[in-house]
């Protein structure tokens, strides 16, 4: 049974003339070919989801079209796996401009077969957060070591804990105005981080009660 959008119906009829026949071919060979493939619009454009994961996207441009494999870089042809270092346009299949630069229908069936059994398996592409996402680890001062490795029992703790049990206390030493005061709070942090507490251990205790 094949599953067609309307909203992808009015996406192709709303693209220019010469994208119309080649989106239509490209859509038609996967509804023959992918059972059960979901049409959906993303980000203005239409996807073909199988197994409650993406698979693929077209897209149609003033003077080109693109047919992309959402996991081009776990297929096995070469053309598809170097897609992940290509500008778009630049992509196998990211500049067709006529149904002559499309691969030959057995071809691309061949490669949505393995786009199907990428997603039937469950296989995701693993993304590495951007480093904006990822967790900042703040550098232990060496005063605060010194003091920690003086203390065996806090620094053990120190260590065992999370990167955000030892940045709240980082954070609090080292925005210390004087050196009294930083004194003053390392001693404290021994003390509460050889119990095992958190740095605002006393605001969760008046919280509990």
């Amino acid at each position: 049974m094949m599953n067609y959008n309307s909203a992808v119906d009015a996406y192709i009829t709303n693209s220019e003339d010469f994208a119309k026949p080649i989106l239509e071919h490209l859509r038609k060979l996967i509804q023959e070919n992918c059972p059960n493939v979901e049409e959906t619009i993303k980000w203005s454009l239409p996807h073909f989801d199988y197994k409650g994961d993406n698979m693929g996207v077209i897209a149609a441009y003033k003077n080109h079209c693109s047919f992309t494999f959402l996991k081009a870089e776990l297929m096995t042809d070469p053309r598809l796996k170097e897609s992940k270092n290509l500008k778009p346009i630049q992509r196998f299949m990211g500049k067709i401009t006529k149904k002559a630069d499309l691969p030959a229908d057995e071809e691309f069936i061949a490669m949505l077969k393995e786009a199907m059994l990428l997603n039937e398996q469950g296989i995701k592409i693993k993304r590495e957060k951007p480093e904006s996402d990822k967790p900042k680890i703040l550098e232990t001062p060496d005063y605060l070591m010194a003091a920690l490795t003086a203390n065996p029992k806090a620094k053990q703790v120190f260590e065992s804990k999370s990167n955000s049990f030892r940045k709240e206390y980082i954070i609090w030493i080292t925005d210390a105005k004087t050196d009294d005061t930083r004194k003053k709070r390392i001693s404290e942090a021994l003390e509460w981080i050889a119990e095992g507490k958190g740095r605002f251990w006393k605001n969760q205790k008046k919280t509990s009660q």
